[in-house]
């Protein structure tokens, strides 16, 4: 039976961030996808020029409404914005327990507009990462986080995953993503972290400016491959070089006259 996954993200319009990539991303990747809107944003490839907050209760009657009707075998979350959606989303998880919820901490757009209230990032620790089952944050992201500098080193990485997992519930088997693209290098290394194993990631660094949306897409994949294997490792490893591929293949698409989106349709569209 075919899995049905859902993100509760913000949407953009452009198509390369947000709601929309976690779908095509999803759909891509074999699972039925469905979609929770959290934010609205005005964006292009080049900036943010609005940021529309849905009202809470809104956000929780889709919730309410979706779970009633279809069984949601993944979650994954992304732009919430604001620490009232915070806190909502975050009941609503407490609420029906979906089996596997990734967190992407998303904070600021490739652009460098900010996509949560600083405000908020309280909220996003403190009632959030722990009903995650995985969370994805970049380097940026992990030094807010964890209120501290952004690692510069894959030593300091080390230690970084180490610290977020501590963030995050001591139930289950929680997993730490820490995305390495940040580091001054021409290939990038991602730390997969679960409190006992620490596993690394590698791959080469593509050369173009069209990588809109990767880790949006990077979290969708995650959870779409996870509903589907039900292994963390397996799941993570396919969904980077899923990510690595639609990279790869971004140039072929001509979106936009900033940072264009990767090609979530890769393999689809060449056949």
């Amino acid at each position: 039976m075919i899995k049905n996954t859902l993100t509760i993200a913000g949407v953009d319009p452009s198509g390369g961030a947000g709601t929309l990539a976690d779908v095509k991303t999803m759909s891509a990747l074999g699972t039925f996808a469905c979609a929770v809107i959290a934010a609205l944003t005005a964006q292009n490839t080049q900036n943010v020029t609005g940021i529309q907050p849905i009202p809470p209760d809104f956000i929780r009657l889709q919730i309410d409404t979706l779970f009633h009707d279809v069984r949601i075998d993944g979650v994954k979350i992304g732009m919430l914005g604001q620490t009232p959606v915070i806190h909502t989303v975050a009941d609503s998880l407490e609420k029906y327990q979906p089996p596997f919820v990734v967190l992407d901490p998303v904070m600021v757009a490739k652009s460098g507009d900010l996509l949560l209230e600083e405000k908020a990032v309280a909220s996003l620790i403190e009632v959030l990462i722990p009903q995650a089952h995985m969370i994805t944050p970049n380097l940026p992201e992990a030094g807010v986080i964890l209120k501290s500098s952004t690692p510069e080193s894959i030593k300091e990485m080390y230690h970084f995953a180490e610290k977020l997992h501590k963030r995050m519930a001591s139930s289950d088997e929680r997993w730490v993503l820490l995305k390495g693209g940040h580091l001054p290098s021409q290939d990038t290394v991602d730390l997969l972290f679960n409190g006992d194993k620490m596993i690394e990631i590698q791959h080469s660094k593509i050369q173009t400016k069209n990588t809109h949306g990767t880790g949006c897409s990077l979290s969708s994949a995650i959870c779409a491959l996870q509903a589907r294997l039900q292994n963390i490792p397996l799941a993570t490893q396919q969904a980077v070089d899923f990510i690595y591929q639609s990279i790869q293949h971004a140039d072929e698409l001509s979106v936009g006259h900033g940072h264009g989106p990767i090609h979530h349709f890769h393999a689809l569209w060449s056949q």
